[in-house]
């Protein structure tokens, strides 16, 4: 999926790009400036040009109808349309070169349309020394050359010369256009620099261009890319025409900061001003119900697709796949993949990452020798989708088989996240000791998911030496990741170390760390409804309480027993068993047996993992009211269905 919102956002550049070409070469890109004896000799060298001339003259005087020679229009010869021509119709950068011989032979340097065109050609071809090395001896330069060479460092990735490029530009007194505005933008907003991209922001507020559609476009996806999604909605809402891009750049804008419904609500909105989405900001909605994980968005989204008529590319149908299998229905996210005409290697890795975090380790592996036998080969995302599938199933040697084969049989090099793969199964089984001897051997440069792999694992084992070990590692990487600090801290409590898990929660009030809060989300009539620890604002409390207190006593009957360990504060028993009680989980689950009819099932989505003993109280609610729960948690999927769960236990 990632491949797809690369897709969304390269159609979003080249669209901004394309607004971004100069007036004058748009043109000359749409006219030809042929004649008919031009065509013969546009490239050859000058020498060979005049002997070519005069055959072609000596041949014409034997014709019925004569015509003058050549030299005798040497208007022909400097005419800078016939140039330009030439230029147009080069095919490489030997012919580009000597285009510009002849132009030099001509004395058509001093023209700055034809000069112009010779800096885009070689642009055009990549040639972005030639490009530089031209403009820098062009004797005169118009906003147009300007705009050619800013344009070419960032399209060349050089944005180093792309801001000193514009840098000169500002100095020399050039007024920037809404050609080369667009361009700079586009590189801070690949870059992600927020600061260069509102320095640029005060130039176009000096050049008078805040309100040119192409520059506020730039600037309104510059700010989102950044994650400055306030300030990129200002200047949205201020534009006077919003275009299909702009309105699939803030859409996107909000799926990646974190606020996918909003995204929704801007598409309702785009469609009630008659704007007509196409495929690219489809797969942007797509992603957007991914994020938010709400099935009846969803639904409501693929049922659009279909009465557009928009067919399952292979992109729009991968974030389909992914879309359905985030959920929570791996079953409509096959049939999907099923219905898909043509398919690629990220499509394949996706169907088998939705089997992985969804508990389905052996279908997601069966799934491997079919994409083989369509002659679709293995790339990293692939073993990565297989591994993480091996981890969250428990397939150890299933996994170390794959881990062994990928660089001897299909050319893949392990890389670190094909590591912590390895790392996470083996920790969770209790094998730390083969964890810690893979971590050693590793060739590749250890990163924060790896270290989060090791530490996790030494907190099921409660393994305090090697967590500190990992801690410390994980801690030097990101020292501003308050969650590092919350880990550590519940393997010190679970260890009954409660002055080091003290010390640890002082370090992060000294740093200014807050802990992320736990929000469960659950989704009834088509509305999210929203829950935190403890949680008395939802206009049902009353009857979300007292059902639940029925409900646990049921559950104790049946062998319920509250796991104190999960309350990390050093408090009583009977204070840590009331704790548990009010976990988001339980009071969304609870809210669901209220608000949703008998028999149907109840889905909701913590932001983090849900923690061991709502897992056990997850697993006797399904057996008791006999419902399918279905949890989405910032690792994976749980299917629980009559008092087991998808999982088998191993998460």
């Amino acid at each position: 999926v990632g491949l797809d919102l690369e897709a969304v956002g390269n159609s979003i550049r080249e669209s901004l790009t394309y607004s971004s070409l100069p007036r004058t070469m748009l043109k000359l890109t749409k006219t030809t400036f042929l004649t008919a004896n031009h065509e013969r000799f546009r490239l050859l060298p000058l020498s060979q040009l005049a002997a070519t001339v005069d055959t072609q003259e000596t041949s014409l005087k034997s014709q019925t109808h004569t015509q003058k020679p050549l030299e005798s229009h040497p208007s022909l010869q400097i005419d800078p349309k016939y140039f330009v021509s030439v230029l147009l119709n080069c095919k490489n950068i030997f012919q580009i070169k000597q285009a510009h011989a002849q132009i030099v032979a001509n004395g058509l340097l001093t023209n700055l349309f034809v000069s112009n065109k010779l800096l885009y050609i070689y642009v055009q071809h990549k040639a972005i020394d030639e490009a530089h090395a031209f403009f820098g001896g062009m004797r005169e330069k118009d906003p147009v050359s300007w705009s050619v060479m800013v344009g070419g460092f960032a399209k060349d990735g050089d944005f180093v010369n792309c801001f000193r490029t514009f840098k000169e530009l500002t100095r020399c007194s050039v007024q920037p256009d809404n050609y080369t505005l667009p361009f700079v933008l586009r590189v801070c907003r690949d870059r992600m620099d927020l600061l260069m991209g509102s320095l640029v922001h005060g130039v176009v507020l000096k050049s008078g261009l805040s309100w040119d559609h192409f520059v506020c476009a730039a600037l309104v996806d510059m700010y989102a890319k950044c994650r400055v999604i306030d300030d990129a909605r200002k200047l949205f809402d201020d534009m006077h025409k919003k275009d299909l891009v702009t309105w699939t750049v803030m859409i996107d804008g909000y799926a990646e900061c974190g606020n996918p419904n909003e995204s929704l609500v801007l598409f309702d909105w785009m469609r009630e001003e008659g704007i007509v989405p196409d495929k690219i900001t489809m797969v942007t909605v797509v992603n957007a119900c991914s994020k938010l994980g709400a099935m009846h968005k969803a639904r409501f989204v693929h049922d659009y697709i279909c009465s557009m008529k928009f067919s399952l590319t292979v992109i729009l149908g991968t974030a389909m796949i992914d879309m359905y299998a985030k959920c929570g229905s791996v079953d409509f996210a096959r049939e999907i993949f099923d219905g898909m005409r043509e398919k690629n290697v990220i499509s394949w890795s996706v169907m088998i990452a939705a089997y992985g975090y969804h508990g389905q380790g052996k279908k997601a592996l069966d799934l491997f020798p079919m994409m083989l036998n369509c002659g679709i080969m293995p790339n990293r995302i692939t073993f990565v989708s297989l591994l993480y599938a091996c981890s969250h199933a428990g397939l150890v040697d299933e996994g170390f088989e794959l881990f062994n084969i990928m660089w001897d049989k299909y050319g893949v090099k392990p890389d670190v996240k094909h590591c912590t793969c390895m790392v996470d199964p083996l920790g969770r089984a209790g094998r730390l000791d083969e964890a810690l001897k893979l971590i050693e051997n590793m060739t590749v440069e250890k990163d924060e998911g790896l270290w989060s792999a090791f530490l996790a694992a030494c907190r099921i084992h409660k393994h305090v030496e090697l967590a500190e070990w990992a801690a410390k590692s994980l801690l030097e990487l990101q020292p501003q990741n308050p969650g590092h600090y919350v880990l550590l801290s519940n393997i010190y409590a679970n260890a009954g170390m409660w002055e080091d898990m003290a010390k640890v929660r002082n370090l992060m009030t000294k740093r200014n760390l807050k802990k992320i809060p736990g929000w469960t989300w659950i989704e009834v009539d088509n509305k999210i409804h929203q829950f935190s620890v403890g949680d008395k604002s939802h206009p049902l409390s009353k009857e979300i309480y007292g059902l639940l207190k029925s409900l646990i006593e049921k559950l104790e009957l049946a062998g319920y027993v509250p796991d104190t360990n999960f309350v990390l504060h050093d408090v009583d028993e009977e204070v840590k068993v009331g704790m548990l009680y009010t976990h988001s989980e339980k009071l969304a689950i609870t809210f669901g047996l209220i608000a949703t009819p008998e028999g149907t099932p109840i889905r909701i989505t913590k932001n983090l993992r849900v923690c061991g003993d709502c897992h056990t109280f997850i697993k006797f609610v399904s057996a008791i009211t006999k419902r399918s729960i279905i949890v989405r948690d910032s690792n994976r999927f749980h299917h629980f269905i009559e008092g087991a769960c998808s999982c088998g236990d191993y998460w």
